[in-house]
């Protein structure tokens, strides 16, 4: 079953911006931000950075007229204590929508447990929901499945910016899904903004311990097993 939760704070609208890294961004637009919690999650710490999500909240905010802020990811719920879980209690108390659903554990054929939690789906229907109340898509992903996701939302007349990166190498963003944004951000310009550092609020855990149960079948990592 899948859990949905808003923000308690609601939406976070910001003001002006400076020239430097705005993008294409208006700033009366009206825009939501759509993060894939694994891919986010997997994208940073291939960069070797932990994300703070009320700077990057903020961030989005100044960009335009911030409607709402979805997160998605899958979680083990059939254990006492899950990582992830303070997270997801932070983001929810902190502005943003959150959208959860079970991850199913299976063992496979050579008896490696694994994890399961694909929350394309959902994603997919809230942002077609929200095509029509926006002007500009926010989509942090690097996820090729979004492709014609993103091209149906422009059909809409919205526009689409996916942040991802291609600094890493094999690139965390896929090639269709890069050449289908009406403009693609890499994470690296927006580092300075959205970067946890010593002095930023921050959730109460760190991310580099955190499991965002995966859109594929991933073995459990060490600290998940029983």
């Amino acid at each position: 079953m899948v859990q949905r939760s808003s923000g308690k704070n609601g939406g976070y609208s910001g003001g002006s911006f400076g020239k430097k890294n705005a993008h294409f961004f208006y700033e009366d637009e009206k825009l939501a931000v759509f993060i894939d919690g694994s891919n986010l999650y997997a994208a940073a710490r291939s960069l070797n950075f932990d994300i703070d999500y009320r700077k990057l909240l903020a961030w989005a905010g100044q960009r335009g007229r911030l409607i709402r802020a979805f997160y998605y990811t899958a979680l083990i719920e059939d254990q006492d204590y899950t990582p992830i879980r303070p997270l997801v209690d932070w983001l929810d108390y902190n502005g943003y929508t959150m959208v959860t659903k079970p991850a199913k554990e299976f063992t496979d054929n050579q008896g490696r447990r694994k994890v399961k939690g694909n929350i394309d789906i959902e994603l997919a229907v809230d942002m077609m929901e929200m095509a029509d109340k926006v002007d500009h898509i926010i989509l942090f992903s690097g996820d090729g499945d979004f492709r014609k996701l993103v091209e149906a939302v422009q059909r809409k007349g919205v526009r689409v910016s996916v942040v991802s990166t291609i600094s890493t190498t094999p690139p965390m963003i896929a090639d269709e899904l890069r050449r289908q944004a009406d403009q693609f951000m890499d994470l690296t310009s927006v580092l300075e903004y959205i970067q946890r550092d010593g002095g930023s609020p921050r959730p109460p855990v760190n991310q580099g311990e955190v499991f965002n149960s995966i859109d594929e079948d991933e073995e459990i990592p060490a600290y998940l097993k029983a």
